[in-house]
């Protein structure tokens, strides 16, 4: 029976479809490294963990460029190519105008290096705009939303699902403005910030995931020095493990030491060489124009300096030239490596001065540096490893980490560890804020009957405090509204240059409002001063949560009697609680103390009573109906407790006086007041809500520009290649073959109608214009194109059915061979099986014959979408019959009474009497036989 069961279902196997379960919809996370030339963005979705996105020239990294084109809108590589073209639209450097103001010596830099650019003044925030008309101005938060939302496109292609979760990565040394602008531009794009973190951090985070066995108690630190394309940061971590609360011992890198210089990157290099290479073509033109003063030649002449940077990393000299540089002439000149170390002596003297930095903040030396490692393009220069290398004093430099990639693929094991859909290892992060943070405010006090006002100053953070964290101040002195200011701390670790490019030190002034009101109505309480509550998020953006003003009041309480019941349960648990030492005695007395407020004389009191009822609870008539030895023992132990007691008795005498106990502590309620606080931001105002809300607005209808503009391409470009096809399609044997010459003349007519009106009116059509001349040519083409598809598929479907036709025979035959042994079908069920198969048979046979009578040129009688429901009814079947005996269960067999020994003797001899035992059995049920059959009859 087994045995055909296993056949029943080997067969079944054959008619078996499996059904992949439709994937849970799984919310995707990426990460963007937000590079002053280049963007990396990398995506973690379920199955593929931590990969970089390709974009559409499949590249692993797209240059931070936008081109503003009167009717579209170009990205990455398409608009870095128009750089050179239409330079006064294609927008690039501008992370430089995050967060400033237009008088800052950054900005002023930016717009004196770039004359191609239009800049204005915003009155609302003293920030810079980039003006292309009248009425057409772009913030920087404006044009990087846009390649925020690029790169969610990108992100969102390769992914192929929607993402909104997002880790960007900053400079480490972004000030509280610049990281506010980088939120409010992912604002604009929609994108959900889970956290920016500095890409130093995530440089360390990339290289401590992938060496987690490597860290152990014993402290490890590591030096990363990252040359980029705007600026170089050194930065000193610490990995170690450390005990967690909720996941024990995990790995934890902290962050302590940075150092850094804003302007010192390859960009700078290439702004160099470029200028040096307009020189030798000036030089070698000699004519009264100067190329510095053409845009686009300039744009020309810093794209070949960057490619001429690159090559000499790895030769020493190479030849400079661009076709047709200005004026149609020619450019060509030959530069060395030393040509290029010589133009950049002083960047290179700036190399080690970022190391010396972070090893003073850091309060270490090299000696305690286990290792080095680099990263950054910029680091591949041969003169910049040279420098560094002298400058730490190592023997080798490490380079076992990706350079461009690490801090894109450290970001987005970030955003996976913070996102609610993804499980990861945990891995401690400790960042630093790199500026102190202090509150300063000023009271009045009075001395010697002199008034006068007190500035004061308190360190809200200290100089790389680890965050996020939260901190609380407390206002003591003020009994009415004030207000103070957050302020940066001692930048005196700033170069004169850098403080400059920093900006306003003055971050927020807060004015408290209700503080008076507050304590004229707790004019009875006592005050424990005005707190304001701060916090420092996962991305180093400070805020104040809320002030708050506290007061204290003592709550008189009446000692509670204690009932009878709580008397009653004091006494059993005296009787049942065994002996307690004394200091548990005490200990639980001044909880109770602590709780309830009950005085010790009460305690004692309670303790008689308790006594008392115990006695009182004894039945006198145990005592004689106790036995002889058990009142010995019971004198035993009694003597024994006397002992003891009055051994206690001389201990107490011995000891000296107990002080008497304190009075419980009054019990005191906590009043909190709300008070408002009005927060006037100094350093760089955000956008206004209204303005968020129109930049919001601007950028959607760009996108939807941009959205219609790819569908009319799209319908054009899909209506052109139709009318070729079709074109083509008609003169095969194929299509001939089932088609008569005057329907292909009519198809050839209407199709050379639509290609006339693409050319002459395609241009000025409109999307829904396109589509609707192509739904119009594919209704001429139907009946024709659905003759090929059906010959097409012919073969297959047929040859599938035939399968299944021969299978469910075997089938068949097999389930009615074990009918008389033990019947898993009904005869009905195989009938029907029966039936089908024939009748299928019969459909087959008779329209292959019938549409073997029918010309090509006619509609088809034998449809695929026919043979498909013959097949799904036939299938249908046989699953029933297969479940069927899938889950029937065989009759249990008979055991058997028969036993086998190892002894031949024993074995004959149970045989012979077995055999007499079954022939004396067979007698009996004989007899019993006839004599049943006699009864009757």
């Amino acid at each position: 029976m087994a045995l055909w069961r296993r056949t029943l279902c080997a067969l079944g196997t054959l008619f078996l479809m499996t059904l992949l379960p439709s994937p849970t919809e799984a919310v995707a996370v990426m990460s963007v490294d937000l590079g002053f030339e280049w963007m990396k963005v990398a995506i973690v979705k379920p199955g593929v963990p931590m990969e970089i996105v390709l974009n559409k020239e499949s590249r692993r990294k797209t240059p931070c460029a936008v081109t503003l084109k009167e009717n579209e809108r170009l990205f990455g590589d398409s608009a870095a190519g128009m750089a050179a073209k239409i330079p006064r639209v294609t927008f690039r450097f501008f992370q430089d105008l995050l967060g400033k103001r237009a008088e800052n010596p950054q900005v002023e830099e930016f717009i004196k290096q770039r004359p191609e650019y239009s800049v204005v003044t915003d009155d609302a925030r003293g920030t810079a705009l980039f003006k292309l008309s009248e009425d057409l101005v772009y913030s920087p938060e404006e044009l990087l939303a846009m390649m925020l939302n690029y790169s969610r496109g990108l992100a969102e292609e390769f992914a192929e699902q929607p993402i909104k979760d997002t880790v960007i990565t900053v400079p480490a040394f972004f000030n509280q403005a610049e990281r506010r602008a980088i939120l409010q531009a992912a604002k604009l794009a929609g994108l959900k910030v889970l956290q920016l973190i500095n890409d130093n951090t995530a440089v360390a985070l990339n290289y401590g995931v992938f060496r987690r066995k490597d860290i152990n108690a014993t402290a490890q630190s590591i030096m990363f020095y990252d040359m980029g394309s705007r600026s170089t940061s050194c930065t000193i971590v610490t990995y170690q493990t450390t005990k967690t609360k909720d996941f024990g011992i995990q790995p934890q890198l902290q962050i302590r030491g940075v150092g850094f210089d804003r302007s010192l990157g390859g960009f700078e290099i290439d702004l160099r060489l470029r200028n040096h290479l307009a020189q030798l073509f000036n030089e070698q033109k000699k004519s009264k124009k100067d190329v510095r003063e053409n845009p686009r030649a300039m744009a020309k002449l810093l794209k070949e300096a960057n490619r001429v940077k690159t090559i000499l990393s790895a030769n020493n000299d190479h030849m400079a030239q661009i076709e047709g540089l200005m004026d149609d002439v020619d450019f060509k000149a030959k530069v060395t490596r030393q040509d290029l170390e010589e133009l950049c002596g002083d960047l290179f003297e700036r190399v080690s001065s970022p190391v010396q930095k972070a090893l003073s903040s850091a309060e270490m030396n090299m000696d305690e540096i286990d290792q080095v490692i680099i990263v950054g393009g910029s680091t591949r220069i041969p003169k910049v490893q040279e420098l560094l290398l002298k400058a730490v004093g190592k023997d080798e430099l490490g380079k076992n980490i990706n350079a461009d990639e690490a801090a894109a693929m450290g970001a987005v094991y970030q955003a996976a560890a913070l996102s609610k859909a993804f499980k990861v290892k945990p891995f401690v992060v400790r960042d630093a804020a790199v500026y102190p943070i202090q509150v300063e405010f000023t009271r009045e006090v009075e001395e010697e009957n002199v008034k006068s006002l007190k500035h004061n100053k308190r360190i809200l953070f200290q100089r790389l405090a680890p965050y996020p964290q939260r901190k609380v101040i407390t206002f003591n002195r003020y009994t009415d509204d004030f207000d103070f200011n957050i302020n940066y701390g001692d930048l005196s670790f700033l170069s004169a240059e850098d403080l400059k490019i920093f900006g306003s030190v003055n971050l927020t002034t807060v004015k408290l409002s209700g503080v008076g009101e507050s304590f004229q109505k707790k004019a009875d309480y006592e005050s424990k001063g005005i707190k304001a509550h701060f916090n420092m998020d996962e991305s180093g953006i400070l805020s104040l949560d809320r002030v708050e003003a506290v007061f204290e009041t003592v709550v008189e309480e009446k000692p509670e009697q204690e009932s009878t019941l709580t008397k009653l349960g004091n006494t059993i648990s005296s009787l049942f609680g065994g002996g307690s030492s004394t200091a548990e005695k005490e200990n639980a007395t001044d909880t109770v103390q602590e709780e309830e407020e009950v005085p010790t004389e009460a305690t004692k009191e309670d303790d008689q009573e308790s006594t008392a009822q115990a006695g009182e609870q004894k039945d006198p008539d145990t005592k004689e109906d106790k036995k002889p030895e058990e009142k010995k023992e019971g004198e035993k132990v009694e003597s024994q407790d006397t002992k003891e007691k009055e051994a206690a008795a001389k201990e107490e005498t011995a000891k000296p006086p107990e002080e008497p106990k304190k009075p419980p502590a009054p019990k005191k309620q906590k009043l909190v007041d709300e008070i408002g606080a009005d927060q006037t931001v100094n350093d760089v105002p955000d956008l206004a809500e209204e303005e968020l809300k129109k930049s919001a607005k601007k950028l959607q209808d760009l996108t939807e520009r941009d959205l219609e503009k790819h569908e009319r391409e799209k319908a054009a470009n899909s209506l052109e290649a139709f009318i070729f096809e079709t074109q083509d399609k008609l003169e095969q044997n194929e299509f001939r073959k089932v088609s008569t010459e005057e329907q292909r003349g009519e198809i050839v007519s209407k199709l050379g109608k639509a290609s006339t009106w693409l050319e002459d009116e395609g241009f000025t059509a409109t999307t829904k214009e396109l589509k609707e001349k192509l739904s119009e040519l594919k209704k001429a083409c139907k009946a024709l194109f659905f003759k090929v598809e059906e010959r097409r598929k012919w073969p297959e479907k047929l040859a599938v059915l035939d399968s299944l036709l021969n299978h469910s025979s075997i089938f068949l035959k097999s389930a009615r061979m074990i009918l008389d042994e033990e019947p898993i079908f009904t005869e009905v069920e195989l009938n029907t099986l029966d039936k089908l198969i024939n009748d299928t048979w019969i459909w087959k046979n008779e329209t292959l014959a019938e549409q073997a009578k029918l010309p090509a040129t006619e509609k088809p009688v034998l449809l695929c979408k026919d043979i498909e429901q013959k097949q799904a009814a036939l299938d249908r079947e046989i699953q029933y019959l297969l479940n069927k005996a899938k889950f029937s269960k065989p009759k249990p067999k008979p055991k058997s009474n028969t036993t086998k020994s190892d002894n031949g003797d024993k074995n004959t001899t149970e045989s012979a009497e077995k055999t007499t035992k079954e022939s004396a059995e067979d007698s009996t049920a004989q007899k019993s036989s006839e004599e049943k059959e006699k009864t009757e009859l």
